[in-house]
């Protein structure tokens, strides 16, 4: 798994591409997949405090949906 974008980093049309059937998923899973593989994201947002934005945590076919600070995190799924 990689970060491949944030919201704010796309355009609409992107965004709209990225979020299509989006379903919600577990943020307890996914913040101990990113402990694991990417540490350095796991530090840099402090997921060991708790986040208002849980939540919204969800997933689609090809991307984990992390929202964080009011940000959407679009986290490529491997394989």
């Amino acid at each position: 798994m990689y970060i491949e974008s944030t919201c704010s980093s796309v355009t609409l049309p992107e965004w709209e591409n990225l979020m299509a059937g989006a379903k919600k998923a577990s943020y307890k899973k996914l913040v101990k997949a990113i402990k694991q593989e990417l540490p350095e994201l796991y530090q840099d947002l402090a997921l060991n405090f708790p986040n208002p934005y849980s939540g919204e945590t969800a997933q689609t076919k090809t991307h984990y949906i992390l929202v964080h600070s009011a940000i959407e995190y679009f986290i490529k799924k491997e394989g």
